[in-house]
């Protein structure tokens, strides 16, 4: 036989045995061709719009890379180790492992470069496609159209060619560190299997679930108020961090096998053969692969919090545009806001105006808040806030003692909270005036700007108001003290009237509702997309890596389903079994995911927008189902080799 008929029947052997591997690089090189294509893609200019933008998508393409370069490199080592009999008879029959190393270059050289061609005339294909998924989170409004980029493929073909030098590397240090005995040994030391459960191994598993549920604990009072200087904030998020990476580890590296342990021993050692191919297979092969897990379990629970944050944060850009901004235009000036009506009425647009006088005023909220000042650094419990008379409200009637709070950020209030009630000192130049505060309003009134970007509006009595715009204090007043909100009362009209405001000049501060939720959506999707895109890459690369271990084990346990097959149990008994065996391996590393991400997230998620459940949900499921489909595809192929079993 010559070697170019063993390196083609190698290569069909292999793509039919690794078809996924294959795939894989098929799926790697597509994405990230049609990613690099964005990059050089003029349509794309702008969505990438700022320098921070453009760096982020070069620095996404940069994690794409190493994403992509170590599960090819880690999926190699798999395959590698599987051939290790194969390469072991090619030197018995007189072949030198330079030869050896020649044949399985010139094998993935066919086999590599002829899926990445293929994968790239994927990406391009899909490359329009892409785009307008872009330009619809970015609320961008321009002509997707197909664009094939030199510069793209030229990167693409360097970064997949250096990637393929190091399988080369990787192949020849194996081949040349192996000895013919070590080479037909390679499957069988490559898993831990012990047999009894130690001691250790029992208070490694208990102390797992221990530091994993302290982590979670620790992270539920992050943001509650336990925690006040930003060194205790540090401190905090660093132990949560490691309790609960080192307690992943532990639970796989001892957890499960404890437990499974425990309900064997509860059986009395009474294994159906369910039990058998599932809970057996768990205890013994999982610890082994604690590592392995607990990067995939950590990455995934890292791509679904920032996926189910940036998506939060895209899903909740109206509503805080809308707190921003609370009419449709506001402005500072009364020219600007004349010659804007004058331009509306031309238009036939209709429209409702609200004007809201501000004054800036020392308020003492010494009473009124619920956190320690000397655990936050605050030296003086005085800050500036910005007043209104409660005629600038409708349907708010207050008398001259008392005094109420509206519009106060989320943020903010994790960090100073309010009480319901207490008193607050209002210092003008020369008189301070005390009020009853009578609690806090939901409602936004005045944009950012009067509020520093989240504090409180202060609603006071007309005849308070009165007397605090006679003692004004000039050096904490604003340039300007006039809030002009001008709502069109046909929302239909909102995006005309938008035209005609982008086409004016205004002198003074001039805002506009439909634009900051445009910018909003536009800076969020573009993150979102890039989250999703690296989190689908992981996504698919961690599922194949599994897929892999599993088809690997399969083939392992080969002579126990033929031996299960001799004693009578028919190919439905063994599958059950593997189905339970595949339920746990891939379900719990899921599961896991999904808890830590669900933490991390409740943790924080107000700091990003005003929704939780409903992103987060859409998130898990979608990242639920997609993970699911190696579980089944792992079930499929253990299928094939119970088949062939006898």
């Amino acid at each position: 036989m010559s070697i170019n008929t063993l390196i083609f029947r190698n290569l069909k052997k292999n793509l039919k045995n690794y078809y996924l591997y294959v795939f894989a690089l098929i799926f790697s090189a597509a994405l990230y061709f049609a990613f690099v294509t964005l990059q050089y893609d003029p349509a794309v200019t702008e969505v990438k719009g700022s320098i921070k933008g453009a760096a982020a998508v070069r620095t996404a393409s940069i994690l794409l890379v190493a994403i992509v370069s170590i599960f090819l490199l880690y999926a190699n080592n798999i395959f590698i180790k599987r051939r290790s009999k194969e390469i072991g008879l090619f030197q018995l029959i007189g072949m030198t492992k330079n030869e050896i190393f020649k044949l399985l270059s010139l094998e993935n050289l066919l086999l590599y470069f002829g899926s990445l061609i293929f994968g790239i005339f994927i990406g391009f294909s899909i490359s329009k496609l892409i785009l307008m998924i872009l330009f619809k989170l970015t609320n961008v409004e321009g002509i997707a159209k197909l664009h094939f980029s030199v510069e793209a493929l030229v990167q693409t073909l360097i970064v997949f060619t250096v990637i393929y030098f190091f399988i080369m590397l990787m192949n020849f240090v194996f081949i040349k560190r192996q000895t013919i005995l070590s080479l037909f040994r390679v499957v069988s030391v490559a898993e831990g299997k012990v047999k009894k459960l130690s001691l250790l191994e029992m208070l490694m598993g208990v102390l797992g679930i221990i530091l994993i549920i302290t982590g979670y604990y620790v992270s539920s009072l992050l943001f509650g108020g336990d925690f006040t200087s930003m060194t205790e904030l540090f401190m905090a998020m660093t132990f949560i961090l490691a309790s609960v990476i080192i307690g992943t580890y532990l639970f796989y590296k001892g957890s499960v096998s404890f437990i499974a342990s425990l309900i064997r021993k509860k059986k009395g050692g009474y294994l159906n053969v369910n039990e058998v191919l599932s809970l057996s297979s768990i205890m013994f092969r999982m610890k082994s692969n604690a590592l392995l897990l607990t990067i995939i379990t950590t990455l995934s629970a890292l791509a679904i919090g920032l996926l189910s944050l940036s998506y939060i944060s895209y899903y909740s850009a109206e509503k805080s545009a809308l707190d921003s901004i609370p009419a449709h235009f506001t402005m500072t000036a009364e020219e600007d806001a004349e010659i804007f009506k004058k331009a509306l009425e031309a238009e036939s647009l209709y429209y409702k105006e609200n004007r809201i006088e501000v004054l800036q005023v020392e308020a003492n909220m010494e009473n009124i808040m619920d956190v320690n000042m000397d655990d936050m650094n605050i030296q003086s419990p005085t800050m500036i806030l910005p007043v209104i008379s409660e005629k600038s409200i409708p349907g708010i009637k207050l008398t001259s003692q008392d005094t109420v709070l509206t519009g106060y950020n989320d943020i903010l209030q994790k960090f100073m909270t309010l009480n319901d009630s207490g008193d607050i000192e209002f210092k003008g130049k020369t008189k301070t005036i005390e009020q009853n505060y009578l609690g806090l309003n939901k409602d936004f009134v005045l944009p950012f700007y009067f509020t520093s970007g989240g504090l409180p509006v202060a609603i006071v009595d007309d005849k308070v108001y009165e007397t605090l715009k006679e003692d004004l204090d000039p050096d904490v007043q604003l340039e300007y003290s006039l809030s002009i909100g001008i709502d069109i009362l046909d929302d239909e009209n909102s995006e005309k009237a938008n035209e005609i405001y982008q086409n004016l000049e205004f002198s003074g501060r001039a805002d506009s509702q439909l634009d900051m939720i445009n910018q909003q959506k536009s800076n969020m999707g573009l993150i979102m997309f890039i989250v999703g895109f690296l989190g689908l890459t992981f996504l698919v690369t961690s599922g194949c890596i599994l897929y892999f271990k599993q088809m690997d084990q399969s083939e392992d346990e080969k002579p126990n389903y033929t031996i299960l097959r001799k004693l009578g149990f028919t190919q439905g008994d063994l599958l059950r079994g593997i189905q339970s065996k595949q339920a746990f391996n891939f379900g719990i590393p899921l599961v896991i995911g999904l808890m830590h991400s669900y933490f991390a997230v409740q943790s924080g998620w107000f700091m990003f927008g005003s929704e939780l459940w409903t992103p987060m949900i859409l998130v898990m499921v979608l990242y639920t189902v997609l993970y699911s489909i190696f579980g089944i595809l792992s079930v499929i192929y253990a299928k094939k080799v119970i088949k062939d079993a006898l």
